[in-house]
C-alpha cells in the first residue's frame, strides 16, 4: 500500500474557533445587535427585545428559532407592521436557512422561509395600492434579491453540510483502511515467525526419526533443538500479542537478532554465513524490523526448497539506505517466488512500504539470491505520525 488515504481538513465553524468565553456571549451579542436594529427600524423598543430573544439559542437550535422568527414575520404583518419596519427579521431568517441546512437536509425550510417573507412583501404592495406600474416592478426586483438570498444561503449551509460528511465519510475509511492494514501487518508477523520456526522443527523432527535407532545421540540433539525452537516460538508469540495490548512503542526485533536467527537455521541444517559491511550504525526501528523479517523468510525459503546445507547473509550499512542480501547455492530456491505461498511478496511489500526495493530470483551462476535496499533517510507510511498506511 504505497498510497496514503487523507482525509480533508475538518469544517470548523466560525464559533467553534472562538475562545469559550467568547463562543458563549456570542447569541447574546446577536440577539442584543437584532434587539437594537429592531427597536431603531420599528420605533418599538419593549416590542423589540421578544423579538429578538429567540436568537439566543439560533446556534443550537436553528429550526425551532427560524420558525419562531417567521412567525414574529408573519403577525407583524398581519398587524400592519410595514416590511421596511422589520427587514432585520427577514435578514436573520435568511441566515438561519443557511444555518438549518449545514446541521441537516432541510430544503422544505427554504421554501417556507421564502414564501413567509414573500407573502410579506406582497402584503405591503397591496397595502401601497398594487395598480402602480412602479411599485409593481420595485416589488418584482425586491421579490427577486429576497429568493436570491434564500437560494444562496441555502446552497452555503448545504455546501457545509456536505463537506463535513465527506470528511467524516473518508475518515470511516480511513479507519477501516487502518484496520485492514493493522491485520494484514499481523499477518506478515505470523507467517514470518511461525512459518519459519514451524519448518524448522519439521525439519528437525524428520532428521531425528531417520537417525533414532542407528544415532541416539544425533537424536537427542535434534529433540533438544525442537524443544529450544519451540520455547523461542512460544516467547516470539507472547510478544507480539503484547504488542497488540499496548501501543507500538517497545522495541521490535531488529538484525541484532539475526546470530540467534542463524543458530535457529543451523539446527534445521542449513549454516548461514553472516557478513557486515559499512559503517554499522542504529537504524529506524521500522527498518531494523523490516530487514530482519526479509532475512528470516528468506533464510525459511533456503531450508525449505534450496536443496542445500549453506547460505550467505549480506547486511551492509551504506551511506543513505540499508542493503539486505541472501545468497545459496541450491536448486530449488524457486520455490518461494510460485505457487500460492505470500513468502516473496510480503518481503516486497515491506521493503516498497519504507520506501524500497526487493528482487528475488534465480542466480547466473546457480542457485537463488533475495536482495533488498531500504532507504534509510526518507520517511515511510509507518514512520509518519498522523497517516495511515
Amino acid at each position: 500500500m504505497s498510497s496514503q488515504l487523507r482525509a480533508p481538513e475538518p469544517v470548523v465553524p466560525l464559533p467553534q474557533r472562538l475562545p469559550p468565553a467568547a463562543r458563549a456571549a456570542l447569541p447574546w451579542g446577536a440577539a442584543a445587535g437584532l434587539g437594537l436594529l429592531l427597536a431603531a427600524t420599528t420605533g418599538a423598543p419593549l416590542v423589540a427585545v421578544p423579538l429578538a430573544a429567540p436568537l439566543v439559542l439560533a446556534w443550537r437550535r436553528p429550526l425551532p428559532v427560524l420558525a419562531v422568527v417567521l412567525v414574529e414575520v408573519a403577525v407583524a404583518a398581519a398587524l400592519g407592521v410595514r416590511a421596511e419596519g422589520i427587514w432585520p427579521l427577514f435578514v436573520v431568517a435568511g441566515l438561519l436557512v443557511g444555518r438549518v441546512a449545514a446541521s441537516r437536509p432541510r430544503p422544505g425550510a427554504a421554501a417556507v422561509t421564502l414564501a413567509v417573507l414573500e407573502t410579506v412583501l406582497q402584503l405591503d404592495l397591496v397595502r401601497d395600492g398594487g395598480t402602480d406600474r412602479a411599485l409593481a416592478v420595485g416589488f418584482l426586483g425586491l421579490s427577486g434579491c429576497l429568493a436570491l438570498a434564500v437560494l444562496l444561503s441555502w446552497l452555503a449551509g448545504t455546501t457545509v453540510r456536505q463537506r463535513r460528511e465527506y470528511a467524516a465519510a473518508l475518515q470511516a475509511q480511513a479507519a477501516v483502511a487502518a484496520v485492514t492494514a493493522e491485520r494484514l501487518r499481523i499477518a506478515r508477523e505470523l507467517h514470518d515467525m511461525v512459518a519459519h520456526n514451524v519448518g524448522a522443527i519439521a525439519i528437525q523432527a524428520g532428521a531425528g526419526s531417520r537417525v533414532l535407532d542407528r544415532s541416539p545421540g544425533q537424536a537427542r540433539g535434534a529433540l533438544d533443538s525442537i524443544e529450544a525452537t519451540s520455547r523461542e516460538t512460544l516467547r516470539e508469540l507472547r510478544c507480539m500479542l503484547d504488542l497488540l495490548r499496548q501501543p507500538e512503542d517497545d522495541p521490535l526485533t531488529g538484525l541484532g537478532d539475526v546470530d540467534r536467527l542463524v543458530a535457529t537455521t543451523a539446527g534445521a541444517g542449513v549454516h548461514a554465513e553472516v557478513r557486515r559491511l559499512g559503517e554499522r550504525r542504529p537504524l529506524p526501528p521500522t527498518v531494523d524490523h523490516a530487514a530482519f523479517r526479509i532475512v528470516q523468510e528468506s533464510l525459511t525459503n533456503v531450508v525449505r526448497h534450496a536443496g542445500t546445507d549453506r547460505c550467505r547473509v549480506t547486511i551492509h550499512w551504506l551511506a543513505d539506505e540499508l542493503s539486505v542480501e541472501v545468497d545459496d547455492d541450491g536448486v530449488g530456491g524457486t520455490g518461494g517466488t510460485g505457487g500460492t505461498g505470500y513468502g516473496i511478496a510480503g518481503m516486497r511489500e515491506r521493503a516498497e512500504l519504507l520506501g524500497g526495493r526487493l528482487t528475488a530470483g534465480p542466480r547466473p551462476d546457480g542457485g537463488f539470491r533475495v536482495a533488498a535496499r531500504i532507504p534509510l533517510e526518507r520517511r515511510s507510511v509507518i514512520d509518519a505520525p498522523g497517516t495511515l498506511p
